[in-house]
């Protein structure tokens, strides 16, 4: 076998291989969000996973991916092997989203936004990052931007929506009256457990693939410390979320712990290929604290999320982009603060004009009486628990 067959092979293993890890992240979403709602919402979490995977996919492969690169890629391994990892992240974006407004959004005006994150905003944040780069040349190019994996591309991105959406739909009935904050507990720990998890697999896939070729020992050694960086950063948001609310409250809160952790692993997503094995710790830690912090303030302003994608995502999306040009020499701070500013006022703008004009076709927000009476019946006529009394 030719020297270039082998290394067309590997390579193309290797991206396969990643996308696959990072599909188990689909899962991984619907089993945290399922988790971490109400019963009686549990069956239209999950099918709005489903459907997100689905729809963002298709809508990327028939106009999103050649609007992100310009043409379909020319790579050292199979085309169509570039094309799936690239796929694989798409749906990410939207998944971020979802799980935010979860409880109150109905599933025919998600599914239409999915179709244009999918197709246009999604990949126009890629076009102006990494791929064709339509802005080249001008002040708000941000090709100067360090982002392995996309902790600006796509959590950024995903976060900036949903925020924009918060904005539009509002909270769930009840969560917050008067000056108080109504607690709505978890539905399912175990699955919030297996969700977490299996996100923080995705993840080595995620990162790792990202480096793009394990087939030399110079890509191969940066594949696996990429992968070493990235579960470094998850153990250090773990341990000081779950420090810091024994801390405070005396209690080992497990949803907290593992968004902490999945806000390590957010941070350390832009930079995991620079560092050495010691900084992720740090920048883990710090990501891990402002879940912690950020959960309770975003409270206190009533932007609702009921899986805390807001901290997890939008807060350390912007510190990962920000601590690659305070920790790595080579990479200017200023180019990363650029990128993570262009990115912030174009997906938030562009998000926010598309969710009202399709709020004001088909209203994203379900009524108080079939918020009351669960989205799994009024929207799926399933619910995943029929045998248990359902909590209103």
């Amino acid at each position: 076998m030719a020297a270039m067959d082998f290394k067309y092979i590997i390579d193309t293993f290797f991206m396969l291989f990643s996308m696959v890890l990072i599909i188990f992240m689909v899962p991984g979403f619907a089993m945290l969000e399922a988790g971490l709602v109400r019963t009686k919402n549990v069956t239209a979490v999950l099918t709005t996973n489903v459907m997100i995977y689905a729809v963002a996919s298709t809508a990327f492969l028939l106009v999103g991916y050649e609007l992100a690169f310009g043409t379909w890629v020319k790579v050292e391994y199979s085309m169509w092997a570039a094309f799936l990892f690239q796929m694989a992240f798409v749906g990410k974006t939207i998944n971020i989203m979802s799980g935010g407004v979860s409880e109150r959004v109905r599933m025919i005006p998600l599914a239409i936004f999915a179709v244009v994150m999918g197709g246009v905003i999604y990949p126009l944040a890629v076009n102006i990052s990494w791929g064709a780069d339509f802005l080249k040349g001008t002040a708000l190019d941000i090709h100067a931007m360090h982002d392995l994996a996309g902790s600006s591309v796509i959590h950024s991105t995903g976060g900036w929506a949903l925020l924009a959406a918060i904005l539009i739909i509002g909270s769930r009935k009840g969560r917050y009256k008067n000056d108080l904050i109504k607690v709505i507990p978890a539905s399912n720990i175990p699955l919030v457990v297996l969700g977490g998890l299996l996100l923080w697999i995705g993840w080595f896939g995620f990162n790792g693939g990202s480096v793009g070729s394990i087939s030399s020992k110079e890509m191969a050694d940066s594949v696996a410390l990429t992968i070493l960086n990235t579960n470094t950063a998850g153990l250090a948001g773990a341990i000081v979320a779950g420090v810091i609310m024994y801390v405070r409250y005396r209690l080992f809160d497990i949803t907290m712990i593992l968004n902490g952790a999945l806000g390590g692993l957010v941070a350390i997503t832009a930079g995991a290929d620079l560092f050495d094995i010691y900084t992720p710790i740090l920048i883990g830690t710090i990501g891990g604290a402002l879940v912690v912090f950020a959960i309770p303030l975003f409270d206190k302003f009533r932007l609702d999320d009921p899986v805390g994608a807001l901290s997890v995502h939008l807060v350390n999306g912007i510190w990962g982009t920000v601590a690659v040009g305070i920790f790595v020499d080579k990479i200017s701070l200023l180019d990363q603060l650029k990128g993570v500013a262009v990115i912030a006022v174009f997906t938030f703008s562009v998000s926010y004009m598309v969710l009202y004009s399709i709020n004001k076709l088909v209203p994203f927000r379900a009524e108080d009486d079939m918020q009351l009476q669960g989205m799994d019946v009024v929207e799926c006529g399933v619910e995943a628990y029929p045998e248990f009394k359902r909590a209103i």
